[in-house]
Parts: C-alpha cells; sequence; structure tokens
C-alpha cells in the first residue's frame, strides 16, 4: 500500500509518499542531486516496491524547491532540515517503528553522512556517494586512472596502441595521472570527519564500473575514513557501470544489495546493543524489483 502525503519543513510543504510494510525497521530514502522521489530511471520508486515487499516500510521526499515541494532547494550541504523533518514525519505515520535506516545515492549519500545523526537516524546506507567534485563532464581522478589502467590491460587496448587509434599524448597524461598519488580532497575529507564525529552504523554500496563510486572508493581507503570503514567493512560492489543501476538485472541485484546491507547493519555491535539484532528482515520471497 503506497500513500502521498505532505509534511511541513521551514515555511515549505514537502511532498512525500510511504509504502506500508509490517516491519519495524523503516528506510528513509534521500535522492542525489536534483531528483524528485521517484528517482532517475524510477529507481527510488521501484526500490521501495522491493523493499516493502520484503518487510520494509519506505519513506522518500522531495525536498524544498524539487519536484512537488514548496520552497528554495537548499541543495545537499543545505538539507539537514529536510532530511530530519522527513524522518519525523515518517515517525509520525509510523510510531510504531523501532529503528530508521537512512538510504542515499551519491550526493543523496553525502547529505546522509553531514546530516544524518543529526536526525536521530540508527544507521545509513551510502551508495555511490558523491566524496569528488568535478567540473560537469570531467571524471575525478581516480576513475581516470582506472580507464587507463583497464586499457593497458587489456589485449583491445594494446591493440588500440599498435595500430594507432589512441592518441599517445592523452595516453601519456592518462599514465602521469596512475602514478601521480592523490591527496583527500574537501569534501571526502568534511564526509569523513562527520563520519568520524557521529559514528552511526553505516554499509557502503558501490556500482563497481560507475566513476562516481570509483571515486568514492579511492577516497574511501584513506586514512581519514579509518574509523568508519572499520564500522562498515568491506563495500559490497553491483556488477554495473550504471550510476543509478539501470542496466537490465541491476534491479535485483541493488535490492540484494541492500538486503545485504540490512543484515551487515543488524549485526552491528552498537545496533545489537540496542536491540536491531532481534528485529525481522521481513520475507525474502517477493521476487525481483517490478
Amino acid at each position: 500500500m503506497r500513500h502521498l502525503l505532505t509534511f511541513p519543513c521551514a515555511d515549505a510543504a514537502l511532498a512525500a509518499s510511504l509504502d506500508e510494510a509490517e516491519g519495524r525497521t523503516g528506510i528513509l530514502l534521500v535522492t542525489g542531486g536534483s531528483q524528485t522521489r521517484i528517482g532517475s530511471h524510477r529507481m527510488y520508486e521501484r526500490l521501495t516496491h522491493a523493499l516493502a515487499s520484503n518487510g520494509f516500510p519506505c519513506f522518500r521526499y522531495d525536498r524544498r524547491g524539487v519536484g512537488d515541494s514548496e520552497g528554495e532547494d537548499p541543495g545537499y550541504r543545505g538539507s539537514g532540515p529536510d532530511i530530519a523533518a522527513a524522518a519525523a514525519a515518517f515517525r509520525r505515520h509510523r510510531p510504531d517503528l523501532e529503528r530508521m535506516i537512512g538510504f542515499g545515492l551519491c550526493d543523496g549519500a553525502t547529505a546522509l553522512a553531514l546530516h544524518g545523526a543529526d536526525a536521530g537516524l540508527d544507521g545509513i546506507i551510502l551508495v555511490n556517494p558523491w566524496l569528488v567534485e568535478t567540473d560537469a563532464g570531467e571524471m575525478a581522478p581516480a576513475a581516470i586512472r582506472r580507464h587507463y589502467r583497464d586499457r593497458l590491460l587489456s589485449k583491445d587496448g594494446w591493440q588500440k596502441i599498435a595500430n594507432g587509434s589512441v592518441s599517445y599524448k592523452k595516453l601519456f597524461m592518462g599514465v602521469k595521472k596512475i602514478l601521480r598519488p592523490s591527496p583527500p580532497t574537501d569534501l571526502a575529507s568534511e564526509v569523513a570527519s562527520a563520519l568520524v564525529e557521529n559514528p552511526l552504523p553505516l554499509a557502503l554500496i558501490l556500482a563497481s564500473g560507475d566513476a562516481t563510486a570509483i571515486a568514492a572508493e579511492h577516497e574511501w581507503a584513506g586514512s581519514a575514513f579509518l574509523a568508519p570503514r572499520e564500522r562498515s567493512g568491506p563495500p559490497i560492489h553491483v556488477e554495473t557501470d550504471s550510476h543509478t543501476f539501470a542496466r537490465p538485472g541491476d534491479g535485483d541485484a541493488l535490492l540484494a544489495a541492500c538486503l545485504d546491507a540490512l543484515t551487515r547493519l543488524r549485526t552491528s555491535p552498537s545496533l545489537q546493543s540496542a536491540g536491531f539484532d532481534k528485529l525481522s528482515l521481513g520475507g525474502r520471497g517477493a521476487g525481483p524489483v517490478a
């Protein structure tokens, strides 16, 4: 059962969708960019249907100035009040919830890392988090290094080099980027500091071929993320190059990754001590994402 509703944030009315389920662990979904609560390629709409079919009530919303919501868009950095207001609205509509887990894609994940603790969430799932700010059309250095490393390690790549179809200048610049270490970015350092200061249980899901995810994994391996990395365990990889999991089969793979992440959160020591380990994850026989 899906309900459409509104809730207040500052002086604006925000639009939301609540997918009902019998479970007591709710999922609060935070979109990235200026996407509405439906998500690119209907990703959020499909994922909430699948999660609700597995026993998890799901709440997604349009932040201020986006989609059906009033107000001026504060961007992901200023969206802390929106996340807190959405979490409060979710609890009002489902006062029986025992835990609430945040799910965010791209800078929606970044927003959860920065603001999730202030919203009173019990854990967060970060998906392809935006940790390296780049200009439009540019890839982060880590993604460029991966691109040229794969090219240099592939038979097809060497054939293109041999027949002259590859620009030697671009190849040389790419090799330089492979060899040159890159320090943590300002945004990555900010996110790491927030996750250290507010040690929420967390899980990390990465699309293996997505440039944003590749850049995030590079930052995640740095010393600044040591404590969050120890809490989260290894990243959960989904074999796709689609940032929004839009390839055939990606929906089912993302659902499986989310259920894996929720299992990890259930066994997190901090949530075990609060009784989260006793909560059911719901039925697993709901079938693929519709």
